[in-house]
């Protein structure tokens, strides 16, 4: 048993950050629900599943908040409906690709963590001050990676605008198109239900687009939690990419990240005015490069 559960961690460990949140988020999803199971083939009350989900969600009362801080962090993992988990790990996975992509595992889970305590603290924030839902405040509490997961979706289309995307019954899409109207939905849709959940993104997607904008002038607001990890993240060199005996700037990263996508711009604006054939050899390595594919 205890060989087995070493092999476990040490394969967690050497995991990519993208694979240990969908990891942890459907590990806890799956253990809520196989106690909801026995629970019910034994032929017990709720009372314990109930108990559980009340104190890993996040209560919108500060008077509940303060006896479960914890609540804060564990919000962000905790499903309990399956189209909810699916629809979430589905966009994590595509977006935090991406991301992961142009600025790197660490930026990857801090930007998540980060962008779903922003969100929690915009869901508090509104529930206490707005007189709109003085009458849920006692009785509402937030779950599910939402928030995280449109922080890393707002930040990578702050990133790269113009990234386009295939979207299934819509075709060709600009990353850019995708968050505006995803923020959009979000806002109209908070006096429809889960206003909580709704105000929740829109808290995460600010938190994406401020972090990379200050990305840009050089302000990495996500160091701090980096440096919360430090003893660990430094054990794992691919973290970290080193030249000449001193690490890349997280500036540099952006940089290369906008000018690929300058030049992929660059290569499609000329596939529409004079066709693939007039691609230069260089230009169609950069275009298949874009996407996925080797030009060999």
């Amino acid at each position: 048993m205890r060989s087995s559960l070493d092999n476990i961690k040490s394969k967690f460990g050497a995991a990519t950050s993208l694979y240990r949140l969908l990891i942890v988020n459907i590990g806890l999803f799956l253990a809520l629900m196989i106690l909801r199971t026995f629970l019910f083939i034994l032929g017990s009350d709720f009372v314990i599943f109930d108990f559980l989900v009340e104190k890993l969600s996040m209560p919108a009362s500060f008077s509940q908040l303060i006896f479960q801080p914890w609540s804060v962090v564990t919000y962000m993992f905790l499903h309990i409906d399956f189209m909810h988990i699916l629809f979430n790990m589905l966009i994590l996975y595509w977006t935090g690709s991406l991301f992961s992509e142009y600025l790197g595992n660490e930026k990857l889970w801090t930007t998540y963590v980060l962008g779903a305590i922003t969100g929690g603290l915009a869901y508090l924030i509104m529930f206490n001050l707005s007189p709109a839902f003085s009458h849920q405040i006692n009785h509402s509490h937030l779950m599910g990676a939402s928030a995280g997961v449109i922080a890393v979706m707002v930040g990578i289309a702050t990133l790269l605008p113009d990234y386009t995307v295939q979207l299934i019954l819509i075709g060709p899409v600009k990353l850019k198109y995708v968050a505006l109207v995803s923020i959009l939905i979000y806002f109209i849709s908070i006096p429809l239900g889960n206003a909580g959940g709704q105000i929740a993104h829109l808290g995460g997607a600010l938190f994406g687009y401020i972090m990379i904008k200050q990305l840009k002038k050089g302000n990495d607001i996500t160091s701090w939690l980096s440096n919360l990890f430090k003893k660990r993240s430094s054990r794992k060199s691919k973290m970290t990419v080193v030249r000449s005996g001193k690490p890349i700037p997280d500036t540099v990263y952006v940089e290369a990240a906008i000018s690929k996508q300058e030049a992929i711009d660059k290569v499609l604006d000329k596939i529409n005015k004079s066709g693939f054939d007039s691609l230069s050899k260089e230009e169609k390595e950069i275009l298949y490069n874009a996407s996925g594919k080797s030009n060999k």
